[in-house]
């Protein structure tokens, strides 16, 4: 996996981990925080310990019916009793009782966000997770969410852009001022923030999208499909990347794909480029409440380190 390069020196850089940290499980289940966490108690266990991270979505509120790309007449029923706990939440409540799982959003909206607050809160992160965040950001493809948070729908990617430079320009722990076309800043700087700076990580898959990753990004995020589209947008990345003089810089690319599910499969992707594979074991699409139990979330988890992951690493 690359390790994004980070600065040092400034007395508002700060190393500090998480705290008093033991292995533990995420599984979803509405309405019961016990099933949230549960402590791995047979952590040692070989293959446990190579699960590298968990990416966590976003979704803020939800409509009866809207215009949804992932069925056919717009129909929600598969999220209802779907739990979204609010990334900026769960992320440092699994981060305290953890030492080596990485989290990443998947992605947040952010354009329906504040910049400067959502600076605050990525640095923070960074801090307390020891450098264990990845920012995965987007746009929401719903207008419905902007109008729930008086967000302006129009010109929504390039106001994206500006909250990106405003949050990497407060990642340096310096003061720090922006005046865009959208934002108007004066001098202001942040402490605590991490010793590295929190990569973000670019999800889409239109052009415009690409193009904000090569420029902008530390990374890439694939929301799925199939191999040769996968191809043609790394292709795409890399080209780009090369003209805005960022070729060398390291770069992340985290892919939904079915070669993850088998050790040959990794090698495919890792020659590819790709850096990271976000894998899940259930249709999330499908309506009704989740009935796999915690016993059989762990197995098919600890199947994937065992069989996957251990085989893949060697």
């Amino acid at each position: 996996m690359i390790k994004p390069s980070g600065r040092s020196g400034e007395l508002c850089r700060s190393s500090t981990g998480a705290l008093e940290p033991h292995h533990a499980l995420l599984v979803r289940r509405a309405n019961d925080r016990t099933l949230f966490l549960r402590p791995a108690g047979n952590g040692g266990r070989a293959g446990w310990l190579r699960l590298d991270g968990h990416s966590r979505l976003d979704h803020v509120s939800g409509r009866e019916r809207f215009d949804l790309p992932y069925t056919d007449d717009g129909n929600r029923e598969f999220l209802e009793g779907k739990p979204f706990i609010e990334p900026f939440t769960l992320i440092p409540f699994l981060a305290a009782v953890t030492e080596q799982l990485r989290f990443t959003t998947f992605v947040v909206k952010l354009p329906i966000r504040n910049p400067v607050i959502v600076a605050k809160q990525v640095t923070s992160l960074g801090v307390i997770t020891g450098d264990r965040f990845g920012f995965g950001v987007g746009t929401s493809p719903w207008p419905e969410d902007y109008t729930a948070t008086d967000s302006p729908w129009k010109r929504r990617g390039a106001r994206m852009n500006e909250m990106i430079e405003i949050i990497n320009g407060f990642a340096s722990g310096e003061y720090f001022e922006y005046h865009g076309e959208f934002y108007d800043l004066d001098a202001m700087k942040m402490c605590p923030v991490p010793e590295q700076r929190v990569p973000i990580l670019i999800g889409g898959h239109s052009d415009m999208a690409l193009t904000r990753a090569a420029r902008l990004g530390d990374g890439w995020m694939h929301a799925g499909g199939d191999a040769e589209d996968l191809a043609r947008m790394m292709a795409v990345i890399n080209e780009r990347r090369a003209e805005h003089g960022r070729a060398d810089d390291p770069f992340e690319v985290h892919a939904i794909s079915l070669d993850a599910y088998s050790p040959e499969g990794l090698e495919k992707l890792e020659a590819a480029g790709v850096t990271d594979v976000i894998v899940g074991f259930r249709d999330a699409y499908q309506p009704g409440a989740d009935t796999q139990t915690l016993d059989e979330k762990l197995t098919m988890m600890h199947w994937y380190a065992d069989e996957i992951i251990a085989k893949y690493r060697g």
